[in-house]
């Protein structure tokens, strides 16, 4: 198998293809050895995040030419953006989720591999529209990387909400449970949250609270709030993709013992890597 590494994924590995600009800002890019491409496996590392449009844009060019020469092209994106809009909740949108993934599929992508995708609930493989995806999880990882932190002192591991569920089933299953309001017509289709409840116990205990995703950062300090409410001691916050947009980073850390991520989006919380797992794919 052959394996194309984008600039954007050289923090991991060295890349061999090249991306830039023309003087009018439109995309240029050169694959130098993309005749030994032609009719066989690649393995395409390309990060979908940040820049998400224009890193976007720039995968299509790659797959588009790999297309043409016949290659069977796997992707490696670690975080999927636009998964989390899977579903349309207002009359009138667009499910991006779903349009993302079939125009990678028809670019000429035969298979998808992500990291803890907002639409999966397990490590597997799925068909979303077009796309053949499958789903790797790391949060066995950040569970271990917290035990280094807590060191030789026990800890509950919480989901913050049932989405998160299935990165703590094996260790416990305990998730706060979540209520949103009602939607308040206004153009985009989200609702806010309206209570957070802890219904087990940690009083006294560390805690080890674990998202796949800090975005804004506040359903995680909805979450911290509720915690400490409850009489926790120590918190540890963990997340797979680390966005950590504004100033949700600085107000987060502000709140908790320690706070991490994995590097499927690097940023300087980047603890813990998927370079282990990614080696076992070439």
């Amino acid at each position: 198998m052959i394996k194309l590494v984008s600039p954007n994924f050289s923090d991991l590995f060295e890349p061999n293809i090249e991306i830039g600009k023309f003087p009018d800002g439109n995309t240029h890019i050169r694959i130098p050895d993309i005749k030994a491409c032609a009719g066989k496996e690649v393995l395409l590392f390309h990060r979908l995040y940040p820049d998400q449009n224009t890193a976007f844009f720039e995968l299509l060019l790659i797959l588009e030419a790999l297309k043409e020469i016949k290659a069977q092209v796997t992707l490696v994106a670690p975080y999927l953006p636009y998964a989390r809009h899977d579903k349309a909740l207002l009359e009138g949108e667009i499910t991006s989720a779903q349009v993302t993934c079939n125009l990678i599929a028809r670019a000429g992508c035969d298979k998808l591999i992500t990291f803890d995708c907002h639409f999966f609930d397990e490590e597997r493989e799925m068909q979303f529209g077009d796309l053949l995806i499958q789903n790797l999880s790391m949060g066995n990882e950040l569970i271990a990387y917290a035990r280094q932190i807590f060191g030789s002192e026990k800890f509950e591991i919480v989901g913050l909400d049932k989405g998160a569920a299935y990165l703590v089933k094996d260790h416990g299953n305990q998730y706060l449970k979540k209520s949103r309001k009602a939607y308040e017509g206004d153009k985009v289709g989200y609702r806010h949250i309206e209570e957070m409840t802890v219904d087990f116990d940690v009083a006294g205990r560390n805690v080890l609270l674990i998202d796949d995703m800090i975005s804004t950062g506040s359903t995680m300090i909805k979450g911290i709030e509720k915690i400490k409410e409850a009489s926790a001691s120590q918190i540890v916050v963990a997340a797979v993709h680390g966005l950590f947009l504004a100033d949700s980073k600085e107000q987060i850390s502000n709140l908790v013992e320690a706070v991490f991520s994995t590097d499927t989006v690097l940023s300087s919380l980047a603890s813990v890597s998927i370079n282990n797992k990614l080696n076992q794919l070439a």
